[in-house]
């Protein structure tokens, strides 16, 4: 659990159907998209870009077809980012299994599952889509001790390909 110390680091928390989400930002690129626990403090945000990362994911959870169109920076691993743009492809309403990722990239399941985890873009690349063979797998390597899974049900759901 998060303390008001460690929410300040956010630049804005904004309200979404799945919980409050916080943003951060630099040189008017979106860094950060974080699942925040239930109680988090909302914040407006006063960065123009993060107004468009509010109004874009607003028009997301109303229209799971949106595709977001947003200036941002990934900084990973080279292994995570070739991950995170295999992941940028998969449209709205499918899937990709773990190994099918792994198997495109020369990797393994499991470092393919690591690279999810790390994903700092929840949403704009959407991690969600990527499930394990047998299941739908983990979602964001529980970031703040918190099980996302109720969040990956809610997006795939959302997205129609969970019902």
């Amino acid at each position: 659990m998060l303390n008001a110390i460690e929410y300040a680091n956010y630049h804005a928390i904004i309200a979404s159907p799945i919980g409050p989400l916080g943003l951060m930002a630099a040189d008017d690129v979106l860094l950060r998209l974080d699942f925040l626990p239930a109680a988090a403090p909302l914040r407006l945000p006063a960065l123009g870009v993060l107004s468009d990362v509010s109004r874009q994911l607003a028009a997301y959870f109303d229209d799971a077809h949106f595709r977001f169109d947003l200036p941002y920076r990934l900084e990973g691993t080279e292994h995570q980012r070739r991950v995170w743009r295999s992941i940028a492809t998969i449209p709205t309403g499918q899937v990709l299994r773990y190994g099918e990722i792994a198997s495109v990239l020369g990797s393994s399941a499991r470092a393919v599952g690591g690279a999810c985890g790390a994903n700092p873009l929840p949403l704009v690349i959407p991690c969600h889509r990527v499930v394990a063979g047998n299941g739908l797998g983990g979602f964001n390597a529980r970031r703040l001790g918190i099980d996302w899974l109720p969040i990956k049900r809610y997006l795939l759901g959302h997205e129609g390909w969970l019902r």
